[in-house]
Order: structure tokens, then sequence, then C-alpha cells
């Protein structure tokens, strides 16, 4: 007799930080059930113009959409009660009554929220419904829509031993850490396959890799302090620059002029797709933004990494998250103005001493917690029992 299929919510997104560990959770818990031979039924309630609009029908998984208002965040409250946040603010109930009818409907054993404004009008039409419901918070501190669901959470799930003081006292007695759910293929690559996938035959393997990266569109103030220490980096390391499409002339141009060595250490890319696990396995250092997932990446590897936060993140989470490795001697933070000389400072050790890059590396992977997903999914199980 084949058991009944297991029947999940999924509510999260508007950005990757959202989306993606939300769709680990989902096929993690598949195989999970699969294992038991029992299948699982999934729905994704999202928004029309979130990145899980896309992500979530392109895995085959049933998606549909409610309203919901996002709110306009800024340090002075007057501003607050902006025409645009009291319009937003309007649609939740409608909303949540949108969510309430497709749970109905539905009838799911669980709905898990990843954050992201569409989590809130789910998320409280689950305690409606009468239904238990999981938070998984990926940074440091909880977001906005976490903070709003906390009273109706069966489980609140964080990424990080050190959001459990964080966290309201009554919410400490439900709250689990299980890590942030980081895809599996990203802890499978390989560092020749990358040399082989991007014909990086210049590299000369016998000096540490950097792998820069500003996401997938690129980011502008990394690209520019790259640019400007080019030159100074070539000489201690590999290069590989993932600069988004829009920038990758005016960085080509920039860099024409570098003697033929150094050249041939350096490759330059728009968009880095499939060979990511490659790379990052060949990468000793890494340069990035410091979102929730990235961390995630790159604790669960083990990778020294050199943070430049997004200044205009939502409530400054991409700092709070770099700071909270940097004061763990995890990875080095560059916060504000950065200068050129800063990024040289920061990397020079890191470059230099094949024993600091060590410890940083045991230390960022002291905090990785490759299995996030299982234990995840663990909690979802848990909460439907």
């Amino acid at each position: 007799m084949t058991s009944a299929p297991f029947r999940l919510v999924v509510t999260g997104g508007g950005t990757g930080g959202h989306t993606y560990p939300a769709l680990t959770a989902v096929r993690t818990l598949e195989g999970r059930l699969a294992e038991q031979g029992r299948g699982l039924e999934t729905l994704w309630i999202g928004t029309v113009d979130g990145l899980e609009a896309r992500v979530a029908p392109a895995e085959g998984i049933p998606f549909t959409t409610v309203v919901t208002g996002k709110l306009r965040r800024t340090k002075n409250p007057i501003k607050m009660v902006s025409p645009a946040n009291v319009r937003d603010m309007a649609r939740v109930p409608l909303g949540v009554l949108q969510a309430r009818r497709v749970i109905d409907e539905f009838q799911p054993q669980v709905v898990l929220a990843t954050g992201g404004y569409v989590a809130v009008p789910a998320g409280l039409a689950s305690r409606m419904c009468r239904l238990p419901l999981v938070l998984h918070e990926q940074t440091v501190r909880l977001g906005l829509a976490n903070r709003k669901l906390a009273a109706s959470a069966s489980r609140i799930c964080v990424s990080s031993e050190s959001t459990l003081p964080l966290l309201p006292r009554a919410a400490r007695s439900i709250a689990v850490v299980t890590g942030n759910p980081v895809r599996p293929e990203v802890l499978t690559g390989h560092a020749d396959k990358a040399v082989e996938s991007l014909r990086l035959h210049g590299f000369d393997r016998r000096l540490p890799t950097v792998y820069v990266t500003g996401g997938a569109q690129g980011a502008q103030q990394i690209n520019e302090l790259i640019a400007g220490a080019l030159p100074w980096l070539l000489r201690q390391a590999n290069v590989i620059h993932q600069c988004g499409s829009a920038n990758l002339d005016a960085l080509r141009t920039g860099s024409a002029d570098l003697p033929a060595e150094l050249a041939g250490r350096y490759h330059l890319t728009g968009f880095v797709g499939p060979e990511l696990p490659d790379v990052l396995a060949l990468a000793d250092v890494v340069v990035s933004r410091s979102g929730a997932g990235t961390l995630a990446e790159l604790t669960a590897l083990g990778k020294p990494a050199v943070f430049v936060p997004l200044a205009s993140a939502a409530g400054n989470e991409q700092a709070h998250n770099a700071r909270h490795l940097q004061d763990s001697g995890a990875a080095v933070s560059l916060e504000g103005d950065v200068t050129v000389d800063q990024v040289r400072n920061a990397m020079g050790p890191l470059l230099s001493d094949a024993s600091l890059r060590r410890a940083m590396a045991e230390r960022a992977r002291a905090y990785g917690r490759p299995d996030a997903a299982d234990r995840l999914v663990d909690e979802i199980l848990s909460a439907a029992r």
C-alpha cells in the first residue's frame, strides 16, 4: 500500500537569498520522502514579479501568487508613513485572504516560510488555518517578514548560533540552529575542471587563486577596487573576476595594457554559470558581497574571504553578516568607502601566507553547515508530526 504524499506549502522569495534556500529544502525533502517510498506535493506561494515566479515553474513546482505590500525602510520614522508604504500595507489583508483560500484548498501538512514580503500573507494565513508554520532565517538577525511571523511559528530555524540571543525571549524556545541550505552541487566542484572549462592555462598554479564576484549582475564598487589593485594583485595571485555582463567591455579595455605574463593570470568574465562549483574549488580566497547565501556557501566550503558588504542591503544585514565572521577571524570585512589600499592591506597577508589562509579556512568551516538542508527537513517533518 502506497503512503499518501506529503503536502507542503512554500512561501518566500523576492531575491535569491530567500528563494534558493526554499528550493534546496524542497529538493532535499523530496529525496528524503522518496527513500521512504512517499511522494511530495508542493505548492509555492509567491508574487508575480519576484524571482520565485521564474524559479518555481522552471523547477516544475506548482506556483500561485498573492498580493502583498513592500515596506520601504528609512532611518527617518516620519518618512516610514509614506503614501507608498500606507498603500502597500493596506494590500496585506487582501493577500492574507487570498493565501488562506489557497491553503484551505491545498490542505498542506506544513507551511515553510523563508522570508521576503510575500511570506507575511501566507504565514499569517497558516495560523488562521491552524497549520504548523516553519520559519527559516538566512541572516544573523531576523528579517522584517520573519519578525512579523515569529509569534505564529511552530519552529524558527536560524542559520547561526549568534542569532539565538537576538530573538524575542518568547521565540527562543522554538528556535533551532539548522544553518542556511546550500545547493548540493556547490559542494562537489573540482579545481582542475575549472582550469579546463575556463581555459585557464596561463594561470601559475604555484600562486593562490582569487575569485572575485559581485553576484550575477556584478558590483560596481568591487569592480572598481579590483581594477585599481589589478597589477599588484596579479603579481601575487591568479584572478578569476566575474564582473557582470554590463561591465565586461569597460574592464576589458582597462586591463588591455597588462604585461603578457600578468594578463595570462587574469580571467575576466561577465557571468559564471554551471562551472561555479569548480571555480570555488579552485579559489584560495574569495572577494565578494556578504549576502546570506554567499556566506553559507563559503563557510560550508571553508573559503577565506574578503567581504565588501552592500551598504544598501535591507537592515544593513550584509554588514552584520560580514562582521560576525570577521569577529571570529573567519573572514575580513571592508565597509563604507573602501579604498584600493584597504584591499591591498586586507589581501596581502592572505596571499603571501598559506598558513594564514589555512587558519582562516578552518575558522570559516567551523561556521559552515553543509548539512543545513537536511537539518531544515528534519524540522519540517517534526513540525508535521
